[in-house]
């Protein structure tokens, strides 16, 4: 194999193995906060809970069970806390449901859904008009 094949090839191999080392280590942290909010939510601390499902949303990878099943503990748990009557903590939970979402967005913007009931449920709590649903750009 003549040089610049060789080097074309490690550079190749050390990208490769350098992803895989940060999908990995991104995938230990997303498990980690997880963890991390379903005890807090074990011991009744609710905004520790929203902290932990709020970072495994930060955390995202591609694929990962783990984005839908914090979404959806933040969701309940801001369905809980709406129906206790605390909507200061209820409006703590849909934002930071709604704000983990546009922090992961990039050239794909992973949970609209999300985005837009998060937006219907604060607009709702703090007496605004609710803002329409997402629509798609036009070509």
């Amino acid at each position: 194999m003549d040089k610049p094949k060789h080097i074309a090839l490690n550079v190749a191999v050390a990208g490769v193995i350098a992803l895989l080392m940060i999908w990995g280590t991104t995938q230990y942290r997303q498990w980690s906060q997880f963890g991390k909010g379903d005890q807090a939510l074990a011991a009744g601390d609710y905004i520790g809970a929203i902290a932990g499902y709020e970072a495994a949303i930060h955390m995202y990878t591609p694929l990962s069970p783990l984005v839908g099943r914090a979404a959806e503990k933040l969701w309940l748990i801001a369905q809980t806390l709406e129906q206790r009557g605390d909507t200061a903590k209820a409006l703590v939970a849909y934002r930071s449901l709604r704000s983990s979402f546009y922090a992961v967005r990039g050239l794909y913007a992973p949970g609209r859904e999300w985005i837009d009931k998060c937006d219907a449920r604060i607009a709702a709590l703090v007496g605004a008009p609710a803002p329409l649903p997402h629509q798609p750009a036009r070509p």
